[in-house]
């Protein structure tokens, strides 16, 4: 593998990037986090932020006092940022909630009053997020995938057409979890108001990466609601974000009430307030906005398609490394035409891919993801797992569950990082029954009294 020297400008923005933890051996090195999808460190810049912040915090919306107003006006001047970064409509409301999973659950429950007489088209590659707050509210059907693993567009359209203008929403993910895939939007979003529906994008993997444009209404590739969470773009402080019309919100009884939502009340009458403080009641995340905001503006300074092509070529240079070890699946392609975000899924023949995440952490400080990513029926489909080996697995405890090993980049990760990677894979692949029986203990199902791993690290 090529040694590259990545003058890493964006590495010194962000917090805790030259941490150093422990190995198996008692020796300390850098930590390597290839983990990012999973959720990001905040930036420096985040961390100022809160705390220049600080010292004027109070509540928003609650009081004339000065410190209130500061902050209920930095609060409301958030939405507009957060509008502006994504090029949402005029007339679209923003929604602060605490992660891409509330604001899907909060969308299903604002359009659930049609029952299940209305069609949600999810998709086979999608998030459990995306996929579980619809299941008792709609109907719901899936499309499918090439054999790839993307997006049957053709699948959709046929789908579209067969419910005959009951479907009222086309739910996709932007960009997978699994495989980086960025999914065609505009495509998308053509077909499902061609034949009458709306469309919601999970964002949680689009946005910190790339350009998003949800266009004006008056756009046929107009995105119709968008979600995404800030703990995935630098800003981990429990915000999230959920964007659509306020008409979707102003005829429902919001799913959580409370003061803050409401006008004037009496036993017998509520007033809702207008979306979208009708739904967010309680007192606002206001840490986690200013947080959300920071990260925004500061990513728009550095510009996020510089970002773009900067971790585009980490994941292109990690793909091509990986094709190279002897036993290992990659589970999405390296097309240099292909549209994706920094992150690839792979197994190594002969091990375990919770062994294979162990390796990474004690033998060099390397996080990554393994397992099923909350991906469950797309990481089942790309392994090839039938209905009989999935119920076996549901079954029976004792046995250890497939999955894949995810690495995931941001933008303070290196080449010099994936050359330690390769390296320390490459060894494992030439010796991997060593490993396997080394690292035998991670498959014991009652190691540690049969605690999780962060458990069984104090115990």
């Amino acid at each position: 593998m090529i040694y590259r020297n990545s003058g890493n400008y964006f590495r010194p923005l962000v917090a805790g990037a030259e941490t150093k933890v422990p190995l198996a051996n008692g020796k300390f090195v850098t930590a390597i986090n290839f983990d990012n999808a999973a959720t990001t460190p905040p930036l420096h810049a985040v961390l100022q932020e809160i705390s220049h912040f600080a010292p004027w915090y109070a509540s928003v919306h609650r009081g004339r006092g000065y410190k209130s107003i500061l902050t209920s006006e930095l609060y409301e001047r958030a939405r507009e940022v957060v509008k502006g970064y994504v090029k949402a409509d005029k007339s679209d409301v923003v929604i602060f909630t605490k992660n891409t999973t509330e604001s899907i659950n909060m969308l299903a429950y604002a359009l659930s009053p049609g029952g299940k007489e209305q069609v949600v088209l999810s998709t086979d590659m999608e998030h459990l997020a995306n996929d579980l707050p619809w299941r008792d509210k709609f109907t719901v059907d899936y499309v499918s995938l090439t054999r790839s693993g993307r997006l049957s567009v053709k699948d959709l359209e046929a789908k579209l057409k067969a419910y005959g203008g009951k479907v009222i929403l086309v739910t996709v993910t932007g960009a997978s979890n699994v495989t980086g895939y960025i999914n065609p939007i505009a495509k998308v979003a053509r077909l499902a108001h061609k034949y009458g529906a709306k469309i919601l994008v999970d964002g949680a993997q689009w946005v910190p990466h790339t350009s998003v444009d949800m266009k004006p209404c008056s756009s046929p590739e107009h995105i119709d609601y968008l979600t995404f969470s800030a703990h995935k773009m630098y800003a981990p402080f429990g915000a999230g974000v959920l964007i659509g019309p306020q008409a979707t919100f102003a005829s429902n009884i919001p799913v959580y009430q409370g003061g803050g939502a409401v006008g004037l009340v009496s036993h017998e009458y509520i007033e809702w307030d207008d979306p979208p403080a009708k739904c967010e009641a309680g007192t606002p995340n206001m840490i986690g906005v200013l947080a959300l905001i920071t990260a925004i503006e500061t990513l728009s300074k550095l510009n996020i398609n510089d970002i773009h092509t900067y971790e585009r070529g980490l994941i292109d240079y990690a793909i091509d490394g990986l094709r190279s070890i002897p036993g290992i699946n990659l589970y999405s392609s390296r097309d240099g035409s292909e549209a994706r975000v920094s992150l690839i899924s792979f197994t190594m023949e002969g091990l375990h891919h919770s062994q294979i995440a162990e390796i990474l952490s004690q033998e060099a400080g390397i996080a990554v993801r393994n397992g099923l990513f909350c991906a469950h029926p797309y990481v089942e489909k790309l392994l090839k797992l039938t209905k009989k080996e999935i119920k076996y697995y549901q079954t029976y405890d004792d046995k250890t569950i497939p999955g894949l090993v995810r690495m995931s980049f941001g933008i303070y990760n290196t080449y010099q990082e994936i050359d330690i990677f390769y390296k320390l894979l490459c060894h494992v692949a030439r010796n991997r029954n060593y490993y396997a029986r080394k690292y035998a203990y991670v498959l014991e199902p009652d190691r540690c009294g049969g605690k999780e791993q962060s458990e069984y690290l104090y115990c």
